[in-house]
């Protein structure tokens, strides 16, 4: 079958695109470190990087809470709802 191969060759070409690019950029990370001031920026970019990551983490942790407080308002809302006519009650007991 000439399409299976066809689709063989090519994501051994895009494989070895995303090699070339990433050996590319590790060889500029490396020039970078080598220029005057390069190394404080490729650490700063570093820096960055771990805090992004932190920062991304904290935010996933995020999604469970928003859950449970939205569930938490609707049950606080079904309550609220249930006690509205129970507060009438007590007022038709005053008037017996």
């Amino acid at each position: 079958m000439p399409t299976t191969q066809k689709k063989r060759a090519t994501k051994a070409q895009d494989k070895d695109l995303i090699t070339r690019l990433a050996d590319a950029g590790e060889d500029a990370i490396q020039r970078l470190g080598d220029l005057p001031g390069g190394k404080t920026m490729v650490e700063a970019a570093q820096t960055f990087r771990s805090r992004l990551d932190e920062l991304a983490v904290r935010i996933r942790a995020i999604d469970p809470l928003e859950k449970r407080v939205t569930a938490l308002e609707k049950r606080l809302a079904t309550l609220e709802r249930k006690e509205k006519p129970a507060a009438d009650h007590p007022a038709a007991k005053d008037e017996l």
